[in-house]
């Protein structure tokens, strides 16, 4: 199975994040002085899909004269609006509307992934013969918030909203990064909502029986309050540096 297009969603408001987001899209917020989608489209570059489809909304422009047409970047880019933040499914399904074509890698434009960590999971689940697949990783209790917990057996994922640890006791939570091959990317348009959210589409997948693997990851970075700006561009600020 071979990568075609790849889904970036960077429709969100940052509700969190205000009043920093009133002003600025979250995704052009810098993590390491670098905006986030910078990093993201450069990593995605070393993946290969044919297109990068860039679902924006909230504060859009800023956005897309980021990314431009992703020639900086090394990569295809094309823009879809999302007029409302009314879930993944429906960023995805709009893509899909678009042009986008399957097996997709869909990615959320907020995060930072360690580095390598996008074609390392891409070669996993190509590896797996899985129809899809989710970016994993285990999290200490005083980070976990509101991220989805879900449980994995034996490299799969095999229930959202259940909970499973590591070789650590870490909780294991689910990353935004999916892979859908064509059958599960006919599911996305059926999800149910609002919020149309892609672990509807997994679901119903995992119910039917097909196969997602759980791709493990490394850490992840991404901004959720105003001081997670300082934490991550001036770490000796905040204590976490040396």
């Amino acid at each position: 199975m071979i990568l075609v297009d790849a889904v970036v969603m960077a429709a969100g408001e940052g509700r969190r994040l205000r009043p920093l987001t009133g002003r600025w899209a979250k995704p052009v917020l810098p993590i390491d002085g670098r905006p986030v989608l910078a990093t993201l489209l450069r990593e995605l570059a070393a993946v290969g899909p044919k297109t990068v489809w860039l679902v924006t909304g909230h504060l859009a422009e800023q956005v897309e004269r980021l990314a431009g047409d992703g020639s900086a970047f090394g990569l295809r880019v094309r823009t879809v609006r999302q007029p409302e933040p009314v879930g993944s499914a429906d960023a995805v399904r709009r893509a899909l509307e678009a042009g986008a074509t399957a097996p997709l890698l869909v990615v959320a434009a907020d995060t930072v992934f360690a580095a390598g960590d996008l074609e390392r999971a891409r070669a996993a689940w190509e590896a797996s013969g899985a129809q899809g697949g989710l970016g994993v990783r285990p999290l200490p209790p005083e980070e976990l918030g509101e991220r989805t917990r879900v449980r994995v057996e034996d490299g799969r994922l095999a229930a959202f909203g259940e909970e499973s640890r590591d070789e650590d006791g870490a909780v294991v939570t689910g990353a935004p990064l999916w892979f859908l091959d064509p059958s599960l990317a006919a599911r996305v348009p059926a999800v149910p909502g609002p919020p149309y959210e892609l672990a509807s589409a997994f679901g119903a997948a995992l119910a039917a029986g097909e196969a997602v693997a759980a791709l493990s990851l490394g850490p992840t970075r991404d901004l959720t309050r105003p001081a997670d700006l300082v934490a991550r561009n001036f770490p000796y600020l905040s204590g976490e540096g040396p």
